[in-house]
């Protein structure tokens, strides 16, 4: 499947193409043209975010801008037509986004009004990929007022329903873990009242439908937590008090790392092991390499000489550069080193990854640290750059926080967290004085790591820390 299409009538429509290994959505953050707007091969014309990052999509070709076909806010499936433009040469009316039903109904598949406008069974075709299954979830549509551009879009939708129901009569709209439940609980759809936003059926819909009950909200959720005396009948979803409470949508990157967190927590049985230790000696060589002229430019700081640390250990234990095959039951040794530095950034939790960090002297590893920091926090991170990491850093410290018990990048086998590096009373050669100290927390999957790797490496990169000449001799 290609990325366009084109008509007779030189109108090119450009499809959503598959940003990020295997992904089957995006959602459109910001429109950079409107309709009657030139634009030329290459020239950014929106901004999208999937599961792993904000990604700017360009066009393949010169011309006008004849339509939008969804609004800002929209989660489209890849292989949907989200911009047509006309290569002609002939100007284009100034059309708001998605503000016609009628060229919107042409693309059926793209109507957004509901998570199941796709005939089941069918899987997606990923651009370059060709058909492939995916693990990655529609993600739901909220919001309790739907978009004027969007609301146009539903009449379309529901001729697109009335046509997949073979009976004449329009499909419900339901996501397929509630179809599931329906036919579990025997229970017609096509006879339930919807109340979810664009006339979805909800779980709570299908349990009404099985035993109605007077009692507003019985099934209530986890999120309806305030009690019944409070519940407006305006609010959209019952319990929620918009003076007490704010809703925010989880999507995108946030739901990502969310469910990816999930699986890592219930998949990989976690140990953590902790060791308080005297950097007094790392601090002092961090001044002293800032005014290195080999780094001049460079980021230098404590995280790097901790990451070389970490590198060292790796090469010292090489068992701890694993991951766990379940379909082949094999632990892979990986002969390489992809460092991921865990960043938060205002889209959430990313954890990109520094390529064979293992082979990187000193300033190339300050400079690919610069430039992975810069990277996340202006949002730039690509999807390739947080793939195929092998083990993590996180930087706890930052916020001042003594440690904690990190859980494991998903397919990694260990996780370093760097606590706050303090000024504390310390004994030293026999006598109690004032030292840079800071603890390290060190968690790893324990089907790959048993407690005497995990422990070695540990310490060596402590020792590594509090005698950093050990950078040489043991590098």
């Amino acid at each position: 499947m290609t990325t366009m299409t084109e008509n007779a009538s030189g109108l090119r429509e450009f499809k959503m193409p598959d940003v990020g290994e295997g992904l089957t959505e995006a959602e459109i953050l910001k429109w950079y043209v409107q309709p009657g707007d030139s634009v030329t091969d290459g020239q950014v014309v929106c901004e999208v975010e999937t599961a792993k990052a904000a990604v700017e999509l360009p066009i393949p070709y010169d011309g006008v801008v004849r339509e939008l076909r969804f609004p800002e806010g929209t989660t489209v499936d890849v292989g949907q037509v989200i911009i047509a433009v006309d290569v002609s040469g002939g100007a284009a009316p100034a059309v708001a986004p998605a503000a016609e039903p009628a060229p919107v109904a042409a693309p059926a598949p793209a109507a957004p009004a509901g998570g199941d406008s796709k005939p089941e069974g069918r899987t997606p075709v990923l651009v370059g990929y060709g058909v492939a299954e995916s693990s990655t979830k529609r993600r739901p549509r909220k919001g309790t007022e739907v978009p004027p551009q969007q609301s146009e879009v539903l009449p379309a939708a529901a001729a697109v329903q009335a046509e997949l129901n073979g009976h004449g009569r329009p499909r419900p709209l339901a996501k397929p873990p509630v179809r599931k439940l329906a036919k579990d609980l025997g229970v017609d759809l096509t006879t339930v009242t919807p109340s979810g936003p664009d006339g979805v059926i909800t779980r709570e819909d299908v349990h009404a439908a099985v035993a109605p009950a007077p009692v507003p909200a019985p099934q209530a959720s986890v999120e309806e937590t305030v009690p019944a005396a409070r519940v407006q009948a305006s609010a959209p979803v019952a319990g929620y008090d918009a003076a007490r409470e704010t809703r925010v949508p989880v999507k995108g990157v946030r739901k990502a790392t969310a469910a990816a967190m999930v699986g890592s927590a219930f998949t990989a049985p976690h140990v953590t092991e902790f060791v308080t230790v005297d950097v007094t000696r790392t601090m002092r060589l961090v001044e002293e390499l800032k005014q290195d002229k080999e780094l001049a430019g460079l980021r230098v700081n404590p995280l790097l000489l901790i990451a070389k640390a970490l590198l060292v250990a790796i090469r010292r234990n090489p068992e701890v550069n694993a991951s766990w095959d379940e379909a082949a039951q094999e632990i892979v040794v990986k002969h390489y080193v992809n460092l991921g530095i865990a960043a938060a950034t205002p889209r959430g939790l990313l954890v990109p990854n520094i390529k064979d960090a293992h082979a990187k002297t000193l300033p190339q590893l300050a400079e690919s640290l610069g430039e992975l920091v810069a990277t996340a926090r202006e949002g730039k991170t690509s999807p390739a750059a947080m793939q195929g990491g092998t083990v993590t850093i996180t930087n706890v410290g930052v916020f001042g926080v003594d440690t904690g018990t990190p859980i494991l990048n998903p397919g990694e086998s260990a996780i370093l967290a760097i606590g706050a590096i303090k000024l504390q009373p310390w004994v030293h050669k026999g006598k109690v004085k004032p030292r840079q100290v800071t603890t390290l927390a060190l968690s790893f999957d324990h089907r790959l790591v048993d407690g005497e790797l995990g422990s070695k490496v540990l310490a060596d990169v402590a020792a590594i820390l509090e005698q950093p000449k050990r950078l040489i001799t043991w590098g």
